[in-house]
């Protein structure tokens, strides 16, 4: 290689060494007891008796966000209800903040859909999968109906994760030690992966195109799993030997990213190559702490960041081609523990600062973000830091994909910043998929001639519709509104009757 070429490489391998981390001053809330997750490289949480993740399974729990909210549990562990809250909201939360209270049983995890930003799933250990729909200003009364339950699992759901580019497709493990995965447009159960995994799954990851899945499992194994034909791909047995749970997850060039602990209980990281896993691609030890290492994986520009519950820091990683393919970076540390994490999607960033990763730190009573920046003197667009990363929009409708089609992840640029469009209301059909796929030119002429009443008769109508789902939204928020007042009316009338006696 070139000598100019190489100094090009080892300048591109630094480019992340001097991240600047910074902790923001207004922690979001100070009410957070324990937070839900998913595994969205992001991950997934339980909220069970030791606040792990997914259906405590024993990791450390992470906190799904969107650009706009952050979720987190709402009450003490072992109750239903969890919340979610505007990320520009910070201070106190009032005991009386509405909730998202639709399960019998303890949330174990939720997961934000990629595609709309007001839609969540949560898993529970009522053994029920639900999808709600978030109003765009927020909860203003406490939200029990979901949009639809999804009823397959016989013991409780630990993972929920949307299909990165098919749209209202969701997969969800429970501790039946299978996988489902849903049309949530309909409410069916397509594909049922049940003699696959002899024990409790720990980490569910989809691949870049969405066509097979990474699974760690308890037995030790990591597998890679087509669901469409129901058929392991490749596996590893003993990926790595200790006893506590492996993470997996894909990488953008179709490699898999695993973290797990070695024969002497020292956590590991490894990279592996899906093609062959006879032998790992590289292997690194870390430390001997106990906390099972969450990863978060930037695939834009291949960094990976890994937290532990437990752990006061975060370290990360470049991968590279080249050895030692794992490249350490740095690590960011406090002095307190933390007790979950989340990480904010690309388009949520703040280009103009040159931010690459945004996390929320839990702590016992609060939520702190940690923002992470690559220092630049220019203030043009930094093109190396932020290549075209994936869009809300999906490339595929559930029914191509469950047909045998794929689909990457269509792109949009950060140039300009990210504008967030009208998210679709979430609407569930019994035959139909959540949204209709977009007619094309021929169709919309036929549809045209066959129907005799006029174009602006059919505006007027759904006009009409509009205003009455309007209406009907009006009533059942004021509905709530009256409910909530009568039970704090009955609590003060409760205490006032203590104080009289």
């Amino acid at each position: 290689m070139p000598l100019m070429s190489q100094r090009n490489l080892k300048r591109d391998h630094q480019k992340f060494k001097y991240l600047q981390r910074k902790i923001c001053c207004g922690e979001l809330c100070d009410r957070a007891s324990s937070v839900m997750s998913s595994v969205r490289p992001r991950g997934t949480t339980s909220a069970m008796t030791t606040s792990v993740c997914p259906g405590s399974h024993g990791t450390a729990p992470s906190v799904p966000s969107t650009p706009n909210f952050l979720p987190s549990s709402s009450t003490p562990v072992g109750e239903e209800p969890f919340l979610y809250f505007p990320l520009q909201k910070s201070g106190r939360i009032d005991k009386v903040y509405p909730t998202v209270c639709g399960h019998t049983g303890p949330v174990l995890d939720i997961d934000w859909c990629p595609h709309n930003d007001l839609v969540i799933a949560s898993g529970s250990e009522d053994c029920t999968v639900m999808v709600w729909q978030i109003p765009e200003n927020g909860l203003e009364n406490p939200l029990s109906q979901p949009v639809v339950v999804l009823q397959g699992h016989s013991k409780r759901v630990g993972i929920v994760s949307w299909h990165p580019n098919a749209r209202n497709v969701l997969l969800s493990a429970g501790c039946d030690n299978q996988i489902i995965i849903w049309n949530v447009g309909t409410g069916e159960a397509m594909i049922n992966l049940e003699d696959m995994h002899p024990d409790v799954i720990f980490s569910v990851s989809w691949s870049r195109n969405g066509s097979l899945l990474c699974t760690a499992c308890k037995d030790k194994k990591v597998r890679v799993i087509d669901p469409r034909k129901k058929k392991v791909v490749a596996e590893k047995d003993k990926a790595h030997e200790g006893a506590r749970p492996m993470r997996a997850i894909f990488l953008a060039d179709g490699n898999i990213f695993t973290t797990g602990f070695s024969r002497m209980s020292e956590r590991q990281l490894a990279l592996w190559k899906t093609e062959n896993m006879d032998e790992p691609i590289c292997v690194q030890e870390m430390d001997s702490s106990n906390g099972v290492l969450l990863p978060f994986y930037d695939p834009d520009t291949s960094v990976v960041y890994l937290c532990g519950k437990g752990d006061s820091s975060i370290r990360y990683f470049e991968i590279t081609d080249e050895a030692p393919f794992v490249h350490y970076l740095s690590t960011f540390s406090t002095k307190e523990p933390q007790r979950g994490m989340g990480y904010m999607p690309k388009r949520g960033l703040d280009v103009n600062k040159c931010e690459i990763a945004r996390f929320y730190k839990l702590h016992e009573r609060k939520c702190e973000p940690i923002i992470m920046t690559v220092p630049r003197k220019s203030d043009l667009f930094q093109d190396d830091l932020y290549p075209d990363t994936a869009g809300p929009d999906p490339a595929l409708e559930s029914e191509e994909w469950f047909a045998g089609k794929n689909g990457g992840p269509l792109l949009i640029s950060l140039k300009d910043g990210y504008v967030s469009t009208k998210n679709r209301d979430l609407k569930v059909v019994k035959t139909n998929v959540l949204e209709t796929k977009a007619l094309t030119k021929a169709e919309n002429i036929s549809t045209v001639q066959k129907h005799v009443t006029p174009q602006s008769s059919v505006k007027k109508e759904q006009k009409i519709e509009d205003k009455l789902e309007e209406v009907l939204r009006e009533f059942k928020s004021l509905r709530d509104r009256v409910i909530l007042q009568d039970r704090r009316i009955a609590r003060l009338e409760d205490q006032v009757s203590k104080v009289a006696m």
